[in-house]
C-alpha cells in the first residue's frame, strides 16, 4: 500500500471541505472495504477523510414513521438499537447477519450505502422499505439512488450523512450466503407496508433491484403458498466463482418463499 495522508475532521463542514479541495481524497468511514481495496492497489487515493470523530453523522431515531439512521452507525448498533427492533425487526435481524462480530462492529451503514456492492445487504433493505439516502445536500429516493456496480448517484463532493427507512407492519430479510464473507449470494428483503407489498433482491445482479411480479402475488394476500409457481421477470443476473447466473435465478423463488415464511412466523 503506497503511502497516503490521513485528515480527521471535526466537523461534517470540514470534511466537505477537504473533499473539494483534493479532487483524489476517498472518505473512509468503517474501513471494511476501503483498507482492503487498497492494499490490494485497486485504489490510490492522495488523501484520507476519516469520519470516525463526527458525532453528528452517528444515532438512531425514529421520525414519525420513518427509522432515520447515521451513516457513520455501525452495523452493531443498528442489530442492537431497541427502536429498531420493534419498528423494523427485519433491519435488526438483517444488521445482525452481516460479517462477523469485527465486520459488525467497525463497518457503517452509510460506507455501506455509498459503496453499493452488489452483495451487499442493505440496498435490499432500502429498496424494500421505500428507503432515502440523505447526503450533505439532499435527499435521494432509494430507487434512484442504486445505478449499478459500486455506481450510486452520488456526486463529486457528496456525503451520506444518513438513511431514513419506512415504517412496515412485517418485514423480513432472508440470504443465501458466502460462507467466507457472508455476503448475500442472494437475499431477499419482504415488506408488508400499507401502500402494498415490497420486495427486493440483492446479491443476484450488479444491484438489487424490486420484483413487480412478486409484490402482485402478495397484494392479493400473504399467504405461505402466495409465491409458488409465480413466473417472475430477473434483470441480467451475475455469475461468478460463488455462483453461475443460472444458479442465482433458480435460487431467488427459493429464498423469496423462505423469507415470506419468516415474516409469516414472525
Amino acid at each position: 500500500m503506497r503511502a497516503v495522508n490521513y485528515y480527521r475532521p471535526n466537523s461534517l463542514a470540514e470534511a466537505i471541505k477537504a473533499l473539494k479541495d483534493d479532487a483524489e481524497a476517498r472518505l473512509l468511514a468503517g474501513g471494511q472495504t476501503l483498507l482492503p481495496t487498497l492494499k490490494l492497489r485497486l485504489a490510490a487515493p492522495s488523501l484520507l477523510v476519516d469520519l470516525q470523530g463526527l458525532a453528528e453523522l452517528r444515532g438512531i431515531a425514529v421520525v414519525g414513521k420513518a427509522v432515520r439512521v447515521g451513516a457513520m452507525t455501525t452495523h452493531a448498533q443498528l442489530a442492537h438499537d431497541a427502536q429498531v427492533q420493534r419498528a423494523l425487526p427485519g433491519l435488526a435481524n438483517l444488521a445482525a447477519g452481516i460479517g462477523d462480530r469485527m465486520v459488525r462492529n467497525m463497518g457503517t451503514v452509510g460506507g455501506s450505502v455509498a459503496n453499493s456492492d452488489p452483495s451487499a445487504d442493505y440496498p435490499a433493505a432500502l429498496l424494500a422499505l421505500d428507503g432515502t439516502v440523505i447526503t450533505n445536500g439532499r435527499r435521494i429516493p432509494a430507487g434512484q439512488f442504486f445505478r449499478g456496480l459500486y455506481e450510486t448517484a452520488l456526486e463529486a463532493g457528496e456525503i451520506v450523512t444518513g438513511v431514513e427507512f419506512a415504517a412496515v407492519r412485517r418485514s423480513a430479510y432472508l440470504k443465501f450466503r458466502s460462507p467466507a464473507s457472508r455476503y448475500a449470494i442472494v437475499g431477499v428483503f419482504i415488506a408488508d407496508a400499507e401502500s402494498g407489498p415490497r420486495v427486493a433482491v440483492t446479491g443476484a445482479a450488479s444491484s438489487a433491484f424490486r420484483v413487480p411480479e412478486y409484490e402482485a402475488a402478495l397484494n392479493k394476500g400473504f399467504r405461505a403458498n402466495a409465491l409458488d409457481a409465480v413466473a417472475a421477470s430477473f434483470p441480467a443476473l451475475g455469475g461468478d466463482v460463488h455462483a453461475s447466473s443460472e444458479y442465482r435465478a433458480d435460487l431467488i423463488p427459493i429464498i423469496a418463499r423462505r423469507a415470506l415464511a419468516a415474516l409469516l412466523a414472525a
